[in-house]
């Protein structure tokens, strides 16, 4: 069964250097990924796996909403991503060629709280601890009985962070972002990379692009989920 999704990015994009005493930055954004994994909807029952390019997304794609914010305060940081989609496709049940429509949706939230540890003209250096919470379902539906399958979960994943921005010049930076977290709390385990290129267009507004990669992997010994989000993204940047 097909998976989605544009996901969307905790890409925030502070100023470069010497920053103001306080910041607030509000980002809308796109995530156009390829996405794999597992979902396995009952206790030893079988296991679906899914892959998916982005052509294949932007086709199947039902909606989507991604926005993520910054606020700081001298040294004191939050950060704040929420990110939902669905995406449904009509197929057909391998071997014996009945209809199947799969559907999936899913949300997260993130929020993170932390200090910045080091603020140069150069670069800044944020350390962070936060939650990250998931909704995940994911529905396999046929006209015959016995032959549906889904799976509803949700979970909150404590996660640690870092993240740097580098100035390269007056206009240009770089922002590298990592956090890793589950650790059996919710998940079994998930993390998160991005790196973006940023370009200040004017005062206080901000484009950029690069690319991010999350994983997730929920196993309670019932129902269970794992996926790997991997793509390109670009957000626009507004402070206040």
């Amino acid at each position: 069964m097909a998976r989605i999704v544009l996901l969307g990015l905790v890409c925030s994009l502070a100023r470069p250097a010497a920053a103001q005493d306080r910041v607030f930055q509000i980002t809308p954004y796109l995530w156009g990924i390829g996405v794999g994994g597992t979902v396995r909807p009952l206790a030893g029952g079988p296991s679906l796996k899914f892959k998916e390019g982005l052509s294949d997304i932007l086709k199947d794609l039902d909606s989507a909403f991604f926005l993520s914010g910054l606020f700081r305060q001298g040294r004191f940081v939050v950060l704040a991503d929420y990110s939902g989609s669905r995406s449904s496709r009509d197929g057909t049940v391998p071997g014996l060629g009945l209809p199947v429509t799969g559907r999936l949706e899913q949300s997260s939230l993130t929020l993170a709280a932390g200090w910045r540890a080091l603020s140069s003209e150069r670069a800044t250096v944020d350390y962070l601890v936060g939650l990250r919470h998931w909704d995940i379902e994911a529905r396999a539906r046929t006209p015959v009985p016995g032959l549906a399958g889904g799976l509803s979960v949700d979970f909150t994943d404590p996660i640690i962070a870092a993240r740097t921005n580098i100035r390269l010049n007056d206009r240009w930076s770089v922002i590298g972002y990592a956090d890793l977290g589950g650790f059996g709390a919710g998940s079994d385990w998930t993390a998160q990379l991005y790196a973006t290129v940023n370009l200040k267009l004017r005062d206080r507004l901000f484009v950029s692009a690069g690319y991010r990669h999350l994983t997730v992997d929920y196993d309670e010994g019932g129902p269970g989920f794992d996926a790997t989000f991997s793509g390109p993204i670009l957000g626009i940047s507004l402070q206040f």
